[in-house]
This record gives structure tokens, C-alpha cells and sequence, in this order.
């Protein structure tokens, strides 16, 4: 198997997995427990919190571990919106985001918030002049993700978090796929991070907060968590978070330049007749999306069995409906079901890409071939 799926999740580093094990096999204890053991896991929880802060960057603020980046984005969002002062209820966000936002947004507007879904040109990225038209002193929050999770298109950050501080507004950023792979700008009041997306484990992410900023809780029950939310805390998963935190940290100009080298084999294997759809210059390059006239994206991903890719996110996979992203940048439905995305990273080797690239286009010609 070539795995080229590293936006849907990305294989556990075996200094990860070395972590993790004691806290899984030996060291057991509740971490919320007085006892010795207890307070030895607690430790644990807390070195992981400084190693996660520390690859994040971000000054000014504190880390708040959850059990997803979904649960992350819906306590900022909701949070926020239950601590709102009267008269800012009006959430901004972009047509591309990921659903855990979009959807969340989406129950919000049914409770009363005045939502703003904002359109993104065909590369992908907002006009800021648009988000400019829309800032008013009713704007409570801005939402923008730094690196979309479909095509792998940057969004200016930085830029729309000074924007929507000037209109007193505060912003969110879904910094998912971004995170341990880029920098993440300076600017967002609330950062979303998960660790299954930089070799770590599943079933944990964390929200930072900037000081100041008090989004209600959304779990209740204990406020085991800093006192911001509730819940038993997992040692293992957290250890194996910040693991992986600090191994990005240390390996990012390598990981990085390794990324760019397979973007370029993987261009120049594939060959002619693709498109990529986004932005070819403010991307994330571990992220290729791209179509072919008259290509079946499922057809194709069924015949190559042993290639792991796919047609976009693996939350909307099975819905039978086009890519809402896709369709923001001005695809049809056609078009959309002739996407691909590849997303390969650390442990992809060039050889596999371009062996699996070589396949790929191989395949799609023998669907024309048929088709013709």
C-alpha cells in the first residue's frame, strides 16, 4: 500500500508510538487523582502542554487539550457566541470551510446569530475588500482556516485577525492542517489543532486561547481541564501530542523541504492533461488537487486498491454530494467528480510518489481509452 491520504490522517512517528506506551500499559492513574500516581500523570499532561505550545508559537495565551479539533472549533465558536455583549451577534466565515465550522455556524444561525458565509475566488482565497464590505460593530467573529484541508490553498490570516480587531470583532483560525507544518501567524484569538494530523494520535486536539478571551464551556461535568472543560484527561494521548509536537518543531525545515521535493516529482510524473485546482503559490504543497477532463474520480480510486487517496475530505467521503470547496472555486459537479487529492509528508518516500503518480496517470488514460 502507498499511502497518499496525509489530510484525512497521517501515520503515527514511532517516537510517538514509544511515548505513548507506558501511559497506556504501566502508568494508568486518573490524572485528575491527589495520589501520587495521579500527580505523576498530571506532570505528563503538563510537560505535553508545553511541548504543544511551544511547536504552536503563538504568544499570549494558554492551551486547553480536547478530545477532537471538531470539539475544539464548536467550543470557540459556540462559547463565544454564549458570551457575547448585546448587540454583536454576527459570525463572518468563508464558503470553504471545513464543515466542523460551516455546520456549527450553520446551528448557530438557528439560535439567533446573523452568519456571513463569505464567497472565495477561483484560487481559492477571500477578497479582503469583501471581508472589508462585511465588518461592522455588530461582527462578534471572524472564522478562516489556514490551510484548507481540500486543496491545501493558504488563506492571509494575519490579515483578516487585524481586520476583524478593527472592527473589534474576534477571529478563529482552523489551523488543522497547518499546524507542524507551517508557521502559524501571529493575530488569531483561537487556534484549533488536532493531533492525528502531525503523526500523532487520534482522539485528542486542544484550542488555544488568547488571555482575555473566555469562550463558556461547552462540555460541562468537573472542569477537569484548567477549569475550562470538563472530562477525565487521557496521560497517553496527551504524552503522545506533544510528542509529536516536539518532533515537528525539531524536523520543520526538514519536513518542509522534503514536502516541496515531492510536490515537484509528483508535477512532473502526473504529466500533462491535469489541473490543480487553488492556488499554485499560496499553498501548502503536501496537498495536490487536481482534475482531468472526463476523469471518474471514484472509478479511479477503485481500480488503484493499493494507492491510498481520495476525492477530498474524508468527513463529506460516502455523501454522494459534489465537494462544497470544489464548488466554492467555480467547479460543476462534473468537474468536481473528476478531482483527486494526493497528500503525502515525512514517511512518503519519492520513489512510492512517483510510482504511485506513474499508476495514477496511467489509469486515468485507460479510462479515456475506454470512454472514447
Amino acid at each position: 500500500m502507498i499511502y497518499l491520504d496525509y489530510q484525512a490522517t497521517t501515520p503515527i512517528a514511532p517516537e510517538v508510538a514509544a511515548a505513548m506506551r507506558p501511559w497506556v500499559s504501566d502508568h494508568f492513574a486518573n490524572p485528575h487523582s491527589p495520589s501520587r500516581w495521579g500527580r505523576e500523570a498530571a506532570a505528563a499532561i503538563e510537560v505535553a502542554r508545553g511541548d504543544v505550545t511551544k511547536a504552536l508559537g503563538l504568544q499570549g495565551g494558554r492551551l486547553a487539550f480536547t478530545g477532537s479539533a471538531t470539539e475544539a472549533l464548536n467550543w470557540a465558536l459556540k462559547g463565544v457566541a454564549e458570551q457575547a455583549t448585546p448587540g454583536r451577534n454576527r459570525i463572518i466565515t468563508l464558503a470553504t470551510e471545513h464543515a466542523a465550522v460551516l455546520d456549527t455556524c450553520e446551528w448557530l444561525a438557528g439560535q439567533g446569530i446573523d452568519l456571513t458565509i463569505l464567497p472565495v475566488g477561483k484560487d481559492g482565497i477571500v477578497d479582503l475588500d469583501d471581508l472589508s464590505r462585511e465588518l461592522d460593530e455588530r461582527t462578534l467573529l471572524v472564522a478562516a482556516m489556514l490551510v484548507n484541508n481540500e486543496i491545501g490553498v493558504l488563506q492571509p490570516v494575519s490579515e483578516i485577525a487585524q481586520m476583524a480587531h478593527a472592527a473589534g470583532a474576534l477571529m478563529l483560525c482552523d489551523a488543522v492542517q497547518a499546524f507542524g507544518r507551517i508557521d502559524i501567524p501571529q493575530g488569531p484569538d483561537l487556534v484549533a489543532i488536532s493531533a492525528h494530523k502531525i503523526h500523532g494520535p487520534k482522539g485528542i486536539g486542544a484550542l488555544w486561547i488568547r488571555t482575555g478571551v473566555d469562550p463558556a464551556p461547552l462540555i460541562h461535568g468537573g472542569g477537569q481541564e484548567q477549569g475550562l472543560r470538563s472530562g477525565t484527561l487521557s496521560p497517553a494521548l496527551c504524552v503522545g501530542f506533544g510528542a509529536a509536537a516536539k518532533l515537528a518543531r525539531e524536523r520543520a525545515t526538514r519536513d518542509y523541504d522534503h514536502v516541496g521535493g515531492l510536490w515537484r516529482a509528483a508535477i512532473q510524473t502526473l504529466g500533462k492533461g491535469w489541473t490543480i485546482n487553488g492556488s499554485t503559490s499560496h499553498r501548502y504543497c503536501g496537498n495536490l488537487n487536481i482534475r482531468r477532463a472526463g476523469l471518474d474520480g471514484a472509478r479511479l480510486i477503485a481500480d488503484l486498491r493499493d494507492v491510498a487517496f481520495s476525492m477530498g475530505s474524508a468527513c463529506a467521503s460516502g455523501s454522494g454530494r459534489s465537494s462544497h470547496v470544489l464548488k466554492a472555486i467555480g467547479l460543476d459537479h462534473r468537474a468536481a467528480r473528476s478531482s483527486i487529492r494526493l497528500g503525502f509528508g515525512r514517511y512518503t518516500t519519492v520513489n512510492e510518489l512517483t510510482d504511485a503518480c506513474r499508476r495514477i496517470a496511467a489509469a486515468a488514460h485507460a479510462q479515456e481509452k475506454l470512454d472514447a
